[in-house]
């Protein structure tokens, strides 16, 4: 009997010890978050945003980053029960997706993550996450909600009635609000958000992984919007704000806004942001941790290649040369898509021109451009209005299938 009890005892204190080695953050119905998950998290919003590492600012962003991952346990749970799930491929196309946005070679991606410490599944969770979710709110909505072709025509009615007056290209970052009793909380956020961002943040990161509209995924960007698009308080904001400027919170009914204004045009006006890019990139890797002698050597090699690559073929070739995962070549981007400061240096360029030395992601990169295409101002086509309500419904459709499932799901957040 007593060696019963030993080993009773023994039992009881190895799974003790394993419950502290595991600390759990949040329970979610049947599943949990663990402290580990959200420290890693918060390191990947961190670097990936540019807001500094600070105890303050863990402090004010842990609480929303813990909700984030809440709600992708919940998006998990409900692709698992109507079975939908996220191949290897789409995991893949996605994080190619965020290396080409942010001007990474191929499998840079790996590389940054690596370098600062973070696991590869804190983003491939992510995103599983957020692929699944469009795939069963898609499976659960797309055949209730309709559009109209006399919707199309209302609407192509009021982008008319808005020709001929100055268009914005508008990036957003929106922070969804449930219930009032959530302003307060919500509010401050955004503030922390827009100071953060007027510290050196980048307001494309900080979307990609606070905002809880679809254009999330492309760091905010909505593309260009009309002055009577949204109605007040938004178009009022839009309208007196210069470009490069930032918003205050914008409350709706829905929640806050955070708005970046980052171009003005008039329709029948060609615009820098449309023109469309062919480009080759040669990046030599680099840290920050390298030491003075080989950022020297890297620095050196990589003028040897601007002064050198005279067409598009030599830089394809020294990308080649130094293997896939050092060249990226992008055969056709818009130039409104790129990173500011790249989209700078690039249209600064003349075809078949190598750039000077710049810094990218894991390295330093040299740009060359094959081929600009300026592209006029048009009004949208029946197809991409009609694209853009369902879009709009769809997204409202989410949001209540989200907000029903936290109110019905069982959640516990630990100390």
């Amino acid at each position: 009997m007593r060696w019963l009890l030993g080993f009773a005892l023994s039992i009881a204190l190895a799974v003790s010890a394993q419950a502290q080695e595991t600390r759990i953050a949040a329970v979610v119905n049947n599943t949990i978050v663990t402290v580990d998950d959200l420290n890693a998290r918060m390191n990947l919003v961190m670097k990936s945003s540019g807001i500094p590492d600070t105890p303050q600012n863990r402090q004010q962003l842990q609480t929303r980053i813990l909700r984030t991952l809440i709600d992708e346990k919940l998006q998990l749970q409900e692709a698992a029960k109507y079975k939908v799930v996220a191949s290897k491929d789409d995991v893949d196309r996605a994080l190619e997706n965020i290396e080409q946005r942010n001007n990474m070679p191929a499998g840079g991606l790996t590389k940054y993550l690596s370098s600062a410490g973070i696991p590869r599944s804190t983003l491939v969770d992510q995103v599983t996450a957020s692929l699944v979710w469009n795939k069963v709110v898609q499976g659960r909505y797309s055949s209730d909600v309709s559009v109209s072709d006399a919707e199309v025509q209302d609407e192509i009615v009021r982008i008319k009635s808005d020709f001929g007056k100055p268009q914005s290209h508008v990036a957003e970052i929106f922070l969804g609000m449930d219930n009032p009793t959530q302003d307060t909380e919500i509010k401050a956020l955004a503030d922390r958000l827009i100071d953060q961002i007027g510290k050196g943040a980048q307001f494309s990161a900080v979307a990609q992984q606070f905002s809880q509209a679809p254009s999330a995924a492309t760091g905010g960007d909505i593309g260009w919007v009309t002055p009577s698009q949204f109605g007040p308080p938004l178009d009022q904001a839009i309208a007196k704000m210069n470009p490069g400027e930032i918003s205050y919170p914008l409350r709706t009914s829905a929640g806050y806004y955070i708005l970046f204004l980052i171009e003005r045009r008039t329709p029948g006006e060609n615009s820098v942001d449309d023109t469309q890019l062919s480009m080759v990139e040669v990046v030599l890797p680099l840290t920050p941790q390298s030491p003075p002698q080989e950022q020297q050597k890297v620095f050196a090699q990589a003028q040897q290649i601007s002064s050198t690559a005279k067409s598009c073929g030599e830089m394809a070739q020294i990308a080649r040369d130094k293997g896939p995962e050092f060249s990226t070549q992008t055969p056709n981007v818009r130039a409104g898509d790129l990173p500011p400061e790249l989209k700078d240096v690039v249209m600064g360029l003349k075809i078949a021109e190598a750039s000077k030395p710049v810094p990218a992601r894991g390295g330093v990169g040299i740009i060359m451009v094959c081929e600009k295409k300026e592209a006029a101002s048009a009004l949208p086509s029946n197809d991409q209005v009609y694209e853009q309500i369902m879009r709009t419904r769809m997204d409202q459709m989410a949001r209540r299938y989200l907000r029903d499932l936290r109110r019905s799901a069982y959640v516990d957040i630990r100390g």
